[in-house]
């Protein structure tokens, strides 16, 4: 009776796993998506009872089943192939709307001094991140998005005149700069929970945009740094790579931890033309979100 109770739930929990892949044909599918690493544990676990009661076969087919679903997550991925040549950076912060003390992170940034910083959450509480960058960070694009604050992207090299935009309070902030190496498309994105929340639909409002900008008639490259609130693996995060022609860089980090600790989530993210680079995350500094330093190349133009 036990024997047959555990594999009648192992077979649950394999189909809400399996229920994870289906994102691209129902935004509910990305919602499961996002618990991936927990639903596969718990297969893992339920495997190792049955191996114990000696049901030899369901353990093995549950262990199979679990364990390849981690294996892009926590292995190898296109990440692992970094160029030689990561000679741009970007700091990626969802500042916390109320943090206390928004200087930390300004220091921060000052330290490590990347070429773009993309923030959300910039908040009346928060805003005054920018007093201290203003020397360094003088070129920046704000939009107000939410009552949680708004998005902005920020870079050490001056704006192309007239090409800052916001995304119609859409969570999006975007300005083409000109770098040493060439002109560049700056992109700081937030996105809405995911379904049954309305992240779908404002994706769906988002992707024109990204295919816009991606179009660029000069071919100039792209970066993008945000909370997207999903996971890597997720269908929906692949719909604006493809829409941006873009990919993400890593590793995948832990950006967002709920629920004691149990719920860990990578859900910020960095996206970049050619793909080529890395990723290392850094402190929380009064926010809830951990931060990230994306180093890289891109592909430009002659």
């Amino acid at each position: 009776m036990v024997k047959r109770g555990l594999r009648n739930l192992l077979v649950l929990v394999l189909l809400a796993l399996g229920a994870g892949y289906l994102g691209k044909y129902h935004p509910a599918g990305d919602s499961f998506a996002v618990f991936r690493p927990q639903i596969a544990v718990v297969a893992l676990a339920l495997s190792a009872l049955l191996w114990v009661l000696r049901a030899h076969l369901w353990a093995v087919f549950g262990v199979i089943m679990a364990a390849a679903p981690l294996v892009p997550i926590f292995g190898a991925g296109p990440w692992a192939t970094l160029p030689n040549d990561t000679n741009l950076s970007l700091y990626q912060k969802n500042m916390r709307f109320l943090v206390e003390d928004p200087g930390l992170l300004a220091d921060d940034v000052l330290i490590r001094r990347p070429d773009f910083l993309t923030l959300q959450e910039v908040s009346g509480a928060n805003m005054a991140v920018f007093d201290p960058l203003d020397s360094v960070y003088q070129y920046r694009q704000f939009c107000p998005f939410e009552t949680v604050g708004g998005v902005a992207v920020a870079s050490r090299w001056p704006i192309v005149p007239g090409t800052g935009f916001c995304a119609k309070a859409d969570g999006l902030a975007a300005m083409k700069v000109i770098t040493p190496r060439g002109p560049v498309w700056a992109v700081s994105v937030h996105l809405h929970w995911p379904w049954p929340k309305s992240q779908p639909a404002h994706i769906a409002r988002l992707l024109p945009i990204l295919e816009r900008l991606a179009q660029d008639e000069t071919g100039t490259p792209m970066v993008i740094g945000g909370d997207f609130n999903m996971v890597p693996w997720s269908a929906a995060v692949e719909r604006i790579e493809n829409a941006s022609a873009t990919q993400l860089i890593g590793p995948p980090h832990v950006t967002l931890t709920k629920a004691g600790g149990w719920m860990r989530v990578p859900i910020d993210h960095v996206m970049i033309s050619g793909g080529a680079g890395s990723v290392q995350r850094l402190p929380r500094l009064g926010s809830d979100h951990f931060g990230l330093l994306a180093r890289f190349s891109l592909p430009f133009p002659g």
